[in-house]
């Protein structure tokens, strides 16, 4: 392996900014869930699941939302979205920290329809401004530097709250929301690429797109996340029980690191491995995960195998919907990626949980990884179809100069095109061309017409 096909990514147009201002924009969005728990046990002096609740609207909101302002990027482009979520957000935040409970309960779902799109608009961009070879090692630093949001917006969050109170925390991010909007509206990243259709206005059928396939990568990335947050909630209880809660800090940190090192081993991957190979593996692996409650460190090192193929799976998804979707599409599919996400962390922590209560710590970890199991095998027989009925990618051609479909075929002398393995009509025409040999026989070789398409061109790079 060599950092070769990370040092070509970044050289690329505009990826580093994405990547920089989109882990930038991230973290009072990552800080959002803490800040808000708090402030409602904290600043308003309610129970936990009272919070749970607030928590939960919220999350049913950008659930919803997500996918919607996905759409309306497809149609309008990014930057009115961007205008419309950021001022919706920044409202909803300075407005939020005065609101009673019960008022703040309809609220915080109103605010997470509104949410501000940063995790799905810099997937989408990535997809826009990367060819496909190089979709991997984007999408790998991406889920890195997700996961360093993730990391560095909660514990800012909660340092915040008990230095100055619940009430200003909620005014920062809106302050942290606004700069994001602004940033991600200065970039104005691309959300097609240069040879995509421009965004017009038109509507790409939903059927065209939103297959079995398409919903075994969802059901799998909402079982992922799930198997994340449930791990998260188990490893607390887990050393709890044994008079270990010092060290949960320093065992979560360590478990995020062993994400990013194995999303960063797989980004060097030339051709990445299959989405569920690599899920399948750390939904089992998290199952025994609890047998080493009995010291951190041991805890720490069963971690190891399942952690590290966490931000793998999900760069694997990611990638398959960019590779699957149609472009007039791809950002309302981002914005179900995203609930897939979404979904799965809210429903990760309740049943490992549930499994605590009734069984002991260490059942939390066997109740996410039976799920993820369980979901692996419900969808193995759609993956299983889609490799018998996928082709080998051929290598793609150099660009072909297509030829006029509405001319009417003359005799002459019959021309060849390059392009592959494409259902054609021969065409004639009386004026030779020298970048193609004429074919002796009376009967031309049927030939692939460019109206029918060609294969997808990979883009040129810049120089690294």
């Amino acid at each position: 392996m060599s950092l070769t096909p990370y040092r070509e990514t970044l050289a690329l147009p505009k990826i580093t900014s994405v990547l920089v201002v989109a882990t930038l924009a991230r973290i009072p969005i990552a800080a959002a869930a803490v800040v808000l728990t708090l402030h409602v046990v904290e600043g308003l002096h309610l129970t936990y699941g009272a919070a749970g609740l607030v928590g939960a609207a919220a999350t049913i909101g950008g659930s919803i939302g997500a996918p919607v302002m996905g759409r309306l990027i497809d149609r309008w482009g990014l930057r009115p979205v961007l205008v419309l979520t950021t001022v919706a957000e920044v409202v909803y935040w300075l407005v939020a920290q005065a609101l009673p409970y019960w008022a703040l309960l309809p609220v915080a779902a109103v605010g997470g329809f509104l949410a501000l799109p940063a995790f799905s608009v810099a997937r989408q961009a990535i997809a826009a401004l990367t060819p496909e070879s190089h979709r991997l090692p984007a999408f790998a630093l991406d889920s890195m530097t997700t996961e360093l949001s993730f990391m560095a917006g909660p514990a800012l969050g909660v340092l915040i709250v008990t230095t100055a109170g619940s009430r200003f925390a909620m005014v920062t991010l809106a302050v942290g929301i606004l700069f994001a909007g602004v940033g991600l509206w200065l970039l104005d990243p691309p959300v097609r690429a240069a040879h995509e259709a421009p965004v017009s206005g038109e509507r790409v059928p939903r059927r065209s797109w939103l297959n079995a396939r398409f919903v075994a990568i969802l059901a799998v990335t909402m079982a992922a996340t799930l198997v994340l947050s449930g791990t998260d909630v188990a490893v607390v209880a887990v050393l709890r029980e044994t008079g270990q809660t010092e060290w949960a800090g320093l065992v979560l940190s360590l478990w995020a690191l062993f994400s990013l090192i194995g999303g960063f081993l797989y980004g060097m991957i030339r051709r990445g491995l299959p989405m569920l190979p690599l899920f399948a593996p750390m939904a089992v692996l998290t199952i025994p995960v609890g047998l080493g409650g009995d010291h951190w460190a041991l805890l720490a090192l069963l971690l190891i195998p399942a952690g590290s193929l966490c931000a793998p799976t999900i760069t694997a998804s990611t990638d398959a919907i960019s590779r699957l979707i149609p472009a007039g599409a791809r950002g309302e599919a981002m914005g179900l990626h995203n609930s897939a996400l979404t979904v799965g962390v809210a429903c990760g922590a309740p049943l490992a949980g549930l499994a605590i209560d009734h069984w002991g710590p260490a059942w939390g970890f066997v109740a996410v990884g039976a799920v993820g199991v369980l979901v692996a095998l419900l969808v193995l027989p759609t993956e299983i179809r889609h490799r018998r009925g996928t082709p080998p990618t051929p290598t793609p051609d150099p660009p072909v100069t297509p030829w006029p479909t509405s001319a009417p075929d003359l005799p002459g002398t019959p021309r060849l095109t390059s392009a592959p393995d494409l259902p054609a009509t021969p065409r004639l025409t009386s004026t030779p061309d020298p970048q193609f040999t004429p074919t002796p026989a009376a009967a031309p070789a049927p030939v692939a017409d460019s109206a029918a398409g060609t294969a997808p061109v990979a883009l040129p790079l810049a120089p690294a």
